[in-house]
């Protein structure tokens, strides 16, 4: 990726609607999965940090759903935590960002480009989610006239109900899968606005397929792992994920049409490229 072009020669009337997409090889997430293995190890104590606060509120929801058996608390936070996750993720992205750039992670830096630099784009990003997740919720609820109306139905009367809400979830998870994976990386990288880089991770996701199967068995995977450890594991799990969907993005998005932000980490060119970048405050 070219990331020493000059912020200034972008004509913003002339950029593409969407970045071009690498062709992927089935198994890339597993390099993605050993860069991020290695931020980790090179920033353990952020990455400790943002694992610690991930799991926690992952822990909290799960456990609040379970005790109160409501499924509209469940929702109701999970909705709280779709505007929480792209601030994480943005920070998790901005400590590999510091890394490859040859800087000492700084919490305090990956912060202010969570909380601060991309926090308009990271909201209406949070919109997006929120409106996919309300829609999944009224859609499962549909479903449910499909249920048997017997007190004790057998599994063959369950096979109709069972099959399509498995449908309907998988058709919902993979449009959220598809809107997300590359989109927060890109926001992070390039001073594009959210549709685009929405557009622009569908797009990655249809000409990849299979890679993007197979990374999102592997975060499946990894999750499952985590849960099944009383959340504890995902402390080290969810950040090595971060990091290597960073890295997954710059294997997979050229997005070098698009201009560095003028100010921030990446601003400044990654290692090897010979720009002279602008100062973060």
């Amino acid at each position: 990726m070219n990331d020493d072009r000059p912020t200034s020669g972008f004509d913003r009337d002339t950029m593409p609607f969407v970045a071009p997409c690498r062709r992927l090889g089935p198994f890339a997430a597993f390099g993605w999965l050993r860069e991020g293995i290695l931020d980790w190890r090179r920033a353990p104590r952020q990455s400790l940090a943002y694992g610690i606060f991930m799991a926690a509120i992952i822990a909290a929801v799960s456990l609040l759903a379970w005790l109160r058996g409501s499924i509209w608390l469940m929702l109701a936070m999970l909705g709280g935590f779709v505007f929480l996750a792209p601030l994480t993720c943005i920070g998790l992205y901005a400590i590999s960002a510091q890394l490859e750039r040859g800087q000492p992670p700084s919490m305090a830096r990956s912060l202010r480009a969570a909380l601060r630099r991309h926090l308009g784009n990271e909201m209406v990003f949070a919109v997006i989610l929120l409106i996919i997740f309300l829609v999944w919720a009224r859609a499962g609820a549909m479903i449910s006239v499909f249920l048997p109306e017997t007190g004790d139905p057998h599994i063959e009367d369950l096979a109709t109900y069972l099959g399509i809400g498995s449908i309907v979830g998988a058709l919902f998870a993979a449009v959220t899968f598809s809107a997300s994976v590359f989109s927060l990386p890109m926001i992070m990288h390039r001073d594009v606005d959210t549709v685009t880089a929405v557009v622009t991770s569908i797009n990655a996701v249809l000409r990849n397929k299979l890679a993007m199967v197979i990374w999102l068995a592997v975060i499946v995977s990894a999750l499952l792992i985590g849960a099944a450890t009383l959340f504890a594991g995902l402390v080290v799990i969810l950040p090595i994920i971060g990091y290597a969907a960073w890295h997954g993005y710059l294997a997979t998005i050229d997005a070098s049409d698009f201009p560095r932000h003028t100010a921030g980490i990446t601003a400044v060119p990654r290692r090897g490229t010979a720009d002279s970048p602008p100062r973060d405050p």
